[in-house]
């Protein structure tokens, strides 16, 4: 007897955290950024989290949690680069550090079914 599929040396458990690496890696850039606010290297930080929070949100709709679409649509443009708000001061710390909590539990909790190529049923 044949399995359809090899087993995994893990264990097969169905489903897997495609948003856990952008996730993780928004938030060390999101902390990184802390140092970066008011400072012209700032810009790149706002590209990178506005990327990767559109990134985790095409996750969430893959995993189907549309709980996180506002949260990362919101991150996507409140970092935009292209057209910024120039916040700073507490509030704007703040916000850095509720969207690296976001991106980390984000990553953590999005799990899309391992047989789902994108593909509605």
């Amino acid at each position: 007897m044949s399995s359809p599929r090899p087993a995994s040396r893990y264990g097969d458990r169905g489903f897997i955290r495609p948003a856990l690496a952008p996730g993780l890696i928004a938030g060390v850039v999101l902390f990184v950024g802390i140092a970066l606010i008011g400072d012209v290297g700032f810009t790149y930080t706002s590209w990178g989290v506005a990327v990767l929070a559109l990134i985790v949100l095409v996750f969430a709709i893959r995993g189907r949690q549309w709980w996180w679409l506002p949260v990362f649509a919101g991150v996507g443009v409140l970092w935009n680069p292209v057209v910024p708000f120039g916040f700073e001061g507490p509030l704007w710390l703040g916000a850095q550090y509720l969207a690296i909590l976001a991106f980390v539990v984000a990553g953590v909790l999005i799990k899309v079914p391992t047989g789902d190529q994108g593909t509605r049923r």
